[in-house]
């Protein structure tokens, strides 16, 4: 009583000052944090782009038949309750897509799109609702994006995306062990399994997540990954993050090829990390990939990007709204990742994509010992066709340590056949 009658006694101007002190000392103190506070205080992608959701039966869920190519996650589509599309669950773009073509061949209407549109955007489909089993999406807009080499990359023609305005609109599970997926409405989901829940923040509209891992030269290097449902490999480092971590210092068990996932020009480095961990889940046995991503080059707080190589061992939750990924080991969580052991690198071309075209062969690998070729065709590899294979076959079985297969070639409108011995060419 007697401090505050003297504190009263000394008037306003002493108490106004004392007030400007206490609130500087607190502003000061919350310095060093403030970048991470702004950086988790991006908006998620739910508050950008508003749309409605009707579950069907009146429910609150729904069981999605997802295709899996390789850790390629795709989903059935119908636009406006037109012919079904196949749609790639992709959390590194910010948008949803349609093919141009796809979107033509389904008599859709395109309008001029908006100045914030997907770089390479024809434009927009208005007002459409996105069909899905047992659960229908509207959008006030639909980007209509092409993407070129998306074929002779992954082996099937590109119809469309499923961008992070889609994610925040549910809860999601992807069952990567039993290849399924649900969504559920994010208000009434409750997760009651056996998962570990991490935090999740935004970076450019993309889910992001810390990580820990250990290579050949360095150890302990704590950083933030984009989490990429679209990129098959497990993990993909920046080669900015890598030079200055000083991560190229040893290439003792580091290999360089052509990645025809990440473009047909580009070149990476492959190495198996000592260790990779999140939280406490230690995944053995990964492969990283040193690269460049052209939409991540200025992003200097990132490390890279955590892929469906990575999230194949886990049954994963993402759940925008509440900021959270949830991660449940499944049985596939043991299993290290099996890279390449020919030294080939093929894409998909002609008719059905059913031509395996040879874009690279390395050096001193078994592709090079057997006398593989650029530009050569696989035009079968033992008793199996290229007609009965698909691109994810032929690479598939090129990843199976010790194998010996006849491989049957064309060059030059004459063919061959040449033996070819798998080996590892990543270190252990």
């Amino acid at each position: 009583m007697l401090r505050e009658t003297k504190i009263e006694r000394e008037g306003p101007a002493r108490r106004s000052r004392a007030i400007f002190f206490v609130f500087l000392a607190v502003v000061v103190a919350a310095l060093p944090a403030l970048p991470e506070l702004l950086a988790q205080q991006e908006a998620t992608p739910a508050s950008q782009t508003p749309a409605a959701v009707r579950f069907g039966l009146g429910g609150n869920a729904a069981s999605i038949p997802a295709e899996f190519i390789g850790n390629l996650v795709f989903l059935p589509v119908r636009i406006n309750d037109g012919k079904a599309s196949l749609f790639q669950l992709d959390s590194f773009s910010n948008a949803s897509s349609i093919d141009a073509a796809r979107a033509k061949a389904l008599d859709l209407q395109i309008q001029q799109g908006t100045s914030n549109a997907p770089p390479g955007s024809a434009g927009v489909v208005r007002e459409c609702v996105m069909n899905l089993p047992g659960v229908d999406v509207t959008t006030e807009s639909l980007s209509v994006v092409s993407k070129n080499d998306f074929a002779a990359q992954v082996g099937r023609v590109y119809e469309g995306t499923l961008g992070n305005d889609f994610f925040a609109r549910f809860a999601i599970r992807i069952d990567y062990g039993r290849r399924t997926m649900e969504i559920f409405d994010p208000g009434s989901f409750h997760y009651s399994g056996p998962g570990t829940a991490f935090p999740m923040v935004f970076a450019r509209g993309m889910p992001v997540i810390r990580a820990k891992f250990s290579t050949v030269t360095r150890k302990d290097i704590e950083a933030d990954f984009v989490v990429n449902t679209a990129l098959d490999a497990s993990v993909l480092i920046l080669d900015r993050f890598a030079e200055t971590h000083r991560l190229f210092s040893s290439h003792e068990k580091t290999l360089s090829a052509l990645d025809p996932e990440l473009g047909l020009t580009k070149h990476v480095a492959f190495e198996r990390a000592k260790d990779f961990r999140i939280g406490s889940f230690n995944a053995e046995g990964t492969i990283i990939e040193f690269g460049q991503v052209d939409a991540l080059a200025d992003d200097a707080h990132l490390a890279g990007e955590i892929g469906g190589g990575m999230l194949r061992r886990f049954n994963v939750v993402f759940d925008y709204s509440h900021r959270t990924i949830i991660l449940e080991p499944n049985a596939n969580f043991h299993r290290d990742d099996q890279e390449d052991k020919s030294g080939i690198a093929v894409i998909a071309e002609g008719s059905g994509l059913k031509t395996f075209k040879v874009v690279q062969v390395q050096t001193g690998t078994p592709g090079a010992v057997a006398g593989v070729r650029q530009d050569d065709v696989i035009a079968g590899i033992d008793d199996e066709a290229a007609a009965d294979l698909t691109l994810a076959d032929v690479r598939d079985l090129f990843r199976q340590v010790g194998r010996i297969y006849k491989i049957l070639i064309e060059r030059d409108g004459k063919t061959m056949q040449v033996t070819m011995q798998m080996r590892r060419l990543v270190g252990s």
